[in-house]
């Protein structure tokens, strides 16, 4: 009986040594959306290289992920591994010591500088998050509609403009858009359509540096092309909300639909036959320019109850397996890494390929322009509503900007 117990004793041993080696690794997130792809197809194919260690998705609703998030890092229950938002929201979370280094960590490797800077320091030396995936932003277009009156995809803003009074000619909708949520004027609109006007980073980086303004004629420009996309945009406009915008296009009503690639897969599930386009360019043979925005990082907690198995689970999302998985699983989601990719949705094909001959910048005021106040983004959200509405001049919107912004940041005060 005695050889017997210590018998079991050694293997109760053993498994438990291996039980607590593999533990568990749960992950923060706010895509509620994607449970079922994580829990389906993400974690499988991770636990088929590394058996034993169990993950758990565990996603908060996006309007409370931010607060909730803090209250569990702050109270040592948060998730081994936290989904990261772009720039401030999680600078301050490292600022705090809440998410750790990770500069030199496994699969870091495969992430070009480019990528980083979402997740970096302002002085870029430090990176606290996993580079995931980014968002493009363009224009959708309704293909029966263009066939129907005969319209070319425009390349130029006047091709545009043109195109959508002969779509309001036939009695539909040109642009299915509203100014009800407001957001979409700012994160699909303006710094969709205005990042040919100011040359994208150059421009951005030059509000930073406070060597340009944003009444400059390149960002003025930016509101009078939403000036000219008001009086197209339909009936209601002012009351129409994102959802309503959604549903316009997809009962096919609309020529076009100013995009986030995020739409794809609503769309594809509705049945449209739709394609996509870059915003076009002043003239023809101007470079062109998309929002390519950074959207989605992963990062370890400094608390985390199973950190080794985090790294491990971290390094597989900087792997080539992850980037396709993720990229042709979530639509409109494109990886962030180095990894030659397949795209299988021919839209989201059609959306990465503008990489190929436009250059990638970042949603306007994404870094360091919203730390202060007036809020740059909720006074953008407003300004671009209302020049859309008709209710102010781009020049005026201008000038908001400008003064809200010259109020807080030494820069621009020179």
């Amino acid at each position: 009986m005695r050889t017997l117990s210590t018998r079991h004793l050694l293997l109760a041993t053993l498994f438990a040594a291996g039980t607590a080696q593999a533990g568990t690794v749960n992950i923060e997130s706010w895509r509620v959306d994607d449970k079922t792809l994580w829990e389906e197809v993400l974690i499988p194919a991770f636990q088929k290289k590394n058996p034993g260690i169990q993950v758990k998705f565990t996603p908060t609703a996006p309007t409370e992920y931010d607060s909730s998030l803090t209250a569990r890092l702050t109270g040592g229950t948060a998730g081994d591994l936290i989904t990261c938002r772009p720039f401030d929201k999680s600078l301050d979370l490292f600022k705090k010591g809440q998410l750790e280094k990770l500069d030199g960590k496994a699969g870091m490797e495969n992430f070009p500088a480019s990528a980083k800077v979402a997740w970096q320091t302002d002085d870029g030396k430090t990176t606290y998050c996993m580079p995931m995936a980014s968002v493009i932003h363009g224009y959708f277009y309704n293909k029966k509609i263009f066939k129907e009156l005969n319209l070319p995809v425009p390349k130029t803003q006047a091709e545009f403009f043109a195109a959508m009074e002969k779509i309001k000619a036939s009695g539909k909708t040109p642009i299915a858009l509203g100014t009800a949520d407001q957001w979409e004027s700012n994160q699909t609109v303006l710094t969709n359509v205005g990042a040919n006007s100011w040359k994208g980073e150059e421009g951005r980086k030059a509000l930073i540096a406070g060597k340009a303004k944003f009444t400059d004629p390149q960002f003025v420009a930016a509101w009078e092309q939403l000036s000219k996309m008001g009086p197209l945009m339909g009936k209601g406009a002012s009351a129409q909300t994102y959802a309503d915008s959604q549903n316009l296009f997809a009962m096919g009503k609309a020529g076009v639909y100013p995009a986030g690639s995020w739409d794809i897969a609503y769309f594809n599930k509705e049945g449209l036959d739709f394609g996509a386009f870059p915003p076009p360019v002043a003239k023809a043979g101007d470079q062109c320019y998309i929002s390519d925005h950074t959207d989605i990082g992963m990062g370890v907690n400094p608390k985390a109850k199973n950190k080794a198995d985090a790294y491990k689970f971290l390094a597989w999302l900087g792997s080539q397996e992850f980037a396709d998985l993720y990229t042709n699983k979530v639509t409109g989601f494109f990886s962030l890494s180095n990894h030659l990719i397949s795209v299988q949705d021919p839209v989201a094909k059609q959306m990465l390929d503008w990489r190929k001959t436009c250059k990638s910048t970042i949603r306007l005021n994404a870094q360091i322009m919203n730390r202060g106040t007036p809020a740059m983004e909720n006074e953008l959200w407003n300004v671009s509503s209302q020049v859309l509405n008709g209710k102010m001049a781009p020049k005026e919107a201008a000038a908001q900007i400008q003064t809200g912004f010259a109020k807080w940041y030494a820069p621009q005060q020179k």
